[in-house]
This record gives C-alpha cells, sequence and structure tokens, in this order.
C-alpha cells in the first residue's frame, strides 16, 4: 500500500491518472494545478474572443461614418468586450491561474486548504460565463449598456440584460469562495519555519487580494442584484420616477469596482516582484516596504471610489476629498516602482523573455499611473472625463498592468507548469510586435481625448481621422504579435525542449520541485530557514 502511494506522489500532475479519464479527469480535479490550467484554458478561449470583438470596434473606426457595423451594433461589441474582459479575464485572472497553480507550492503546502471549493469556483466561473455570453445569443438583442450597467439606462434598455447582469452576478460567487480559500492557505498551511516576513511577494499579493475579494466582492453582487429587481419587479432603488437615485447605482457599483483594479492590478505587483529579483540576481530592495505598500494599496483603495463620479453632481467637499485620496493611492504604487527600479540597480542581469515583459510592464504601468493623476486631479478630469483619455489611461492600467504581468508570468512559470521549454526567440519576436502594437494602439487615445473626441461612439467628426487611423493599424500589430506569443507557447508545450527544475536559478520554494510538479508538489514538506530571496 505504502509503495503505490509513493508512485503516485512520484508522477507529474499532468501524467497522474485518477478516478476519471480524458476530460473528466481534468474537469472533476481537485488538484490546485489542473484548476489552474483549467482556468488558463477557459480565459484564452474568452480572451480571445473579446480581442477579436475589440479589433472589429478598432476596425470600424479607422475612418468616419459607417465602416462594417452600425451604431447599434458597435454598442453590443464594447459591452461584449468589455463585460468578457472585466468579469471573466481581468479580475480573476491571475489569482485564479496562477495564484491556483504557484500559491501553495510557493508556501510549501501540497494544496490549497479547500480543495472542492476550490474546483466549486471554477465550475461557478464556467456557468457565470455562460450565463453572461447567453445574452448576445437569446432574447432582445445583445446587451448595450457597456460593462458598468449604468442606471436608469440598464433597466428600461428593450435590449437583453438581464443574463448579463444575472452571469456577473454568479461569477461574484467564484470571486469570493476563491478569496476566502487564499485567505485560509496563507494563514493555516505554511511551511514550518515560513513566517509571514519569509513569505514571498507574490502570495503576499494574492492575500491582500484575498481581501478584497471577500469584502468587496458582496456589494457589486447586491448591486446587480438591485439591477435585476429594479427591471423586473420594479421596486425603485434607482429610478427617479419611482423615487430612486440613479446615483445611487454609481456609489454602490464604484465601491466595488474601484477595489476591483486592486484586485487585477495587486497579483501583477506580486508577479513583477518575483520576476526582477530572479533575473536581477539580486535580493529584492525594501521587502518590507513592498509588503506594506501592498496591504495599503489593499486598504485606501477602498476609499477612492468617488473619482469615477466627478461629474455626477457630488458636493464640493465630497469632491476634493476623493480627489486628495486618489493621489494618496497613488504613493504606495510608486514605492513598488522605485523599489524594483533600485533592485536593478547595480544588478547582474540575466536578460531573459520574462524580464523583458517586466521592463514593458514598468513603462505602460508608469504610463497608465500618471495619466489617472491627470484624471485624479479635478480641473482636468472634468475636462477629460468620458473621453477617448479615459480609454488610453484604463487600457494601460488594466490590460497594460494585468495584461504584461500574466504574459510575464506564463513565461517565467511555463517551463514548471509544462516541463517544457518555449522557443526564446519567438517569445521575444511576438513581445516586440505586441509592445509596438500595444503603444500605437492606446497613446493616440491620449490625444484624441485632449481634442475632443468622446469615448463609447461609433462615428467621429473628420478631425479626429489621423490619430484613429494610427489607433487603428496599432490594434492589428498587437493581434499580430499575441498570435505569435499564444502559437509559440502552444506549440513548445507538444514541442519544447524538457525544462530544468530550476531554469532561471531562482530562490522560492517552486523552483525546488520537479518540472513540472508531482502531484502533491513536494515528496516532503520543506522547512524553512532563509529568506526567500536570497541572493548573494
Amino acid at each position: 500500500m505504502s509503495e503505490t502511494v509513493n508512485q503516485h506522489t512520484e508522477v507529474s500532475y499532468l501524467e497522474y491518472k485518477g478516478r476519471f479519464k480524458g476530460l473528466f479527469a481534468w474537469i472533476f480535479s481537485t488538484d490546485h494545478k489542473r484548476i489552474g490550467l483549467l482556468y488558463l484554458y477557459s480565459m484564452l478561449v474568452l480572451f480571445s474572443v473579446a480581442a477579436l470583438l475589440g479589433l472589429a470596434m478598432k476596425i470600424e473606426l479607422i475612418a468616419p461614418g459607417k465602416t462594417i457595423m452600425d451604431a447599434q451594433t458597435y454598442n453590443s461589441f464594447f459591452t461584449l468586450h468589455g463585460i468578457t474582459m472585466i468579469f471573466l479575464i481581468v479580475v480573476p485572472g491571475l489569482p485564479a491561474v496562477f495564484g491556483n497553480f504557484f500559491l501553495p507550492i510557493m508556501i510549501g503546502a501540497k494544496d490549497v486548504a479547500f480543495p472542492k471549493l476550490n474546483l466549486l469556483s471554477w465550475w461557478i466561473y464556467i456557468a457565470g460565463a455562460f450565463i453572461a455570453l447567453s445574452a448576445q445569443f437569446i432574447g432582445d438583442g445583445p446587451p448595450d449598456t457597456g460593462w458598468t450597467f449604468y442606471a436608469p439606462y440598464s433597466f428600461r434598455t428593450g435590449t437583453n440584460m438581464l443574463p448579463a447582469v444575472t452571469g456577473a452576478f454568479v461569477l461574484g460567487f467564484s470571486s469570493i469562495a476563491t478569496g476566502i480559500n487564499f485567505i485560509v492557505t496563507v494563514h493555516r498551511m505554511r511551511a514550518p519555519g515560513m513566517t509571514w516576513m519569509k513569505m514571498p511577494l507574490f502570495p503576499w499579493a494574492l492575500y491582500g487580494t484575498a481581501w478584497i475579494q471577500v469584502l468587496a466582492t458582496p456589494i457589486v453582487g447586491v448591486t446587480l442584484l438591485m439591477i435585476v429587481l429594479e427591471r423586473t419587479m420594479h421596486i425603485g432603488f434607482f429610478d427617479p420616477a419611482l423615487g430612486g437615485d440613479p446615483i445611487l447605482y454609481q456609489h454602490l457599483f464604484w465601491i466595488y469596482s474601484h477595489p476591483a483594479v486592486y484586485i487585477m492590478i495587486l497579483p501583477a505587483m506580486g508577479i513583477i516582484s518575483e520576476i526582477i529579483p530572479t533575473f536581477a540576481r539580486k535580493t529584492i530592495f525594501g521587502y518590507k516596504a513592498i509588503v506594506v505598500s501592498t496591504l495599503a494599496i489593499a486598504f485606501v483603495g477602498y476609499f477612492v471610489w468617488g473619482h469615477h463620479m466627478f461629474t455626477s453632481g457630488m458636493s464640493g467637499t465630497a469632491l476634493y476629498t476623493f480627489s486628495i485620496l486618489t493621489f494618496f493611492v497613488a504613493i504606495p504604487s510608486a514605492i513598488k516602482i522605485f523599489n524594483w527600479v533600485a533592485t536593478l540597480h547595480k544588478a547582474s542581469i540575466d536578460i531573459q523573455t520574462p524580464f523583458l515583459w517586466a521592463l514593458c510592464f514598468l513603462f505602460v504601468f508608469m504610463v497608465g499611473g500618471l495619466s489617472g493623476m491627470v484624471l485624479g486631479a479635478l480641473s482636468t478630469n472634468v475636462y477629460l472625463h468620458d473621453t477617448a483619455f479615459v480609454v488610453a489611461h484604463f487600457h494601460f492600467i488594466v490590460f497594460g498592468g494585468t495584461g504584461y504581468a500574466f504574459f510575464g508570468a506564463i513565461h517565467y512559470w511555463y517551463p514548471k507548469m509544462f516541463g517544457k521549454m518555449y522557443d526564446k526567440s519567438w517569445a521575444n519576436i511576438g513581445l516586440a510586435i505586441f509592445f509596438t502594437g500595444f503603444n500605437t494602439l492606446y497613446l493616440p487615445m491620449f490625444y484624441l481625448g485632449m481634442t475632443g473626441m468622446p469615448r463609447r461612439y461609433y462615428d467621429y467628426v473628420e478631425e479626429f481621422h489621423g490619430p484613429n487611423i494610427v489607433s487603428s493599424l496599432g490594434a492589428l500589430l498587437m493581434i499580430s504579435g499575441l498570435i505569435i506569443i499564444i502559437t509559440n507557447l502552444v506549440r513548445s508545450a507538444k514541442y519544447g525542449k524538457p525544462a530544468e527544475s530550476d531554469p532561471w536559478k531562482g530562490k522560492t520554494l517552486e523552483w525546488t520541485v520537479a518540472s513540472p510538479p508531482i502531484l502533491e508538489n513536494f515528496e516532503q514538506i520543506p522547512t524553512v530557514t532563509k529568506h526567500p530571496y536570497g541572493y548573494e
């Protein structure tokens, strides 16, 4: 019996034969690594659909007037693009994929605290995705409100809103379940000797994110439920005709949705904090400062939702209070930037693909952050609100921050996840094309916003034509880079060279186990005695 158990624990998690075979061995697996890959595969499919919708919108905007779609189709496209990218990709993405896969390994555990709850969270995610996306194919036409579902339009439009709102509501339960699981895992399952101040920074980022998931997600869940009740039962929460207040919806929505930005960005910061010291061959500068700034972002992020509403008619006191708090929340983010740059100072840098993604992250995140300060100032916000400038800022932070960290993470941990090495030349070519296309796509939008082009419009006047051509060509370039990146990773899973257990010479625990890891990660739970970034 003991020999059988040992044989199971020494088999790679990809080769392990459990109760089920084929597809069922995956969709009913409680192994945190397989669940992480289930999320990865699901999100790659959904991301591809959302990216193609975004490309279609940019093709429409390549010239004034109707190009390939009418106004109503454009509205439904940007709504589906936003719902898919925000609720199905960006919010759950990094914790669900890399948190699930690497959190237990990085803290020296065999699995998460509640493996069955972990599997259930993936099933809920898939159910929510099906419900939300079904809005495109049933009822009275695709929803056209944008991903924010603003009242009163969301309960008055004749389009098929209910499945979209209900799907987003269901997805919240997946986020909460994942958050609870991670909090308990970090508190109860760290390896012997791994004190809080010996824990790697990615688990710290996941821990801060998990608290936001647990505390903030119920607010948006209740808010979306109120929209459903408003639409079906005409209760009057937000309907002015029934004594409701549409501004109340904005408050409730952004009380969740601004902390949700940090659900997106905190794990990204944690990933960059892993990549930079590994390739700098140097202990990360200011470990405690990064930990404290992570928790500070998670805390202060709850108090800045009002900067989304500067033009909605709040009191003067509320306006400047939210503006000041917005500048405060930039401080812990700036601390991380300075610490990462200080880590690179006089370092013995090994330039590999994940490191290049981290450098690109630093650039796009700083552009997004500095443009956020422009929007955080009252005087400039009133001028730039609801223009293309906001679209550019949003994508530099959300897609730039989370997306670059995601691709940095997949290239960093790919050898560990699949036991194979990808083609570095093609990976770097894909990155170069993607980065060029990304900036060509979004930088002109800053100019368009400053010259007055509104967002969410499918048409524009002739004076905006030139920058829109450049932006649309950037979208085509970025998609080309994306195809190269994903094709290289998919092909390498089959044809790549076998990976060593520690190809990057990393110091955290995931680099001490086999590539790919065995079923229960460790043959023997390690005892931690050193700092996680112990480079001499």
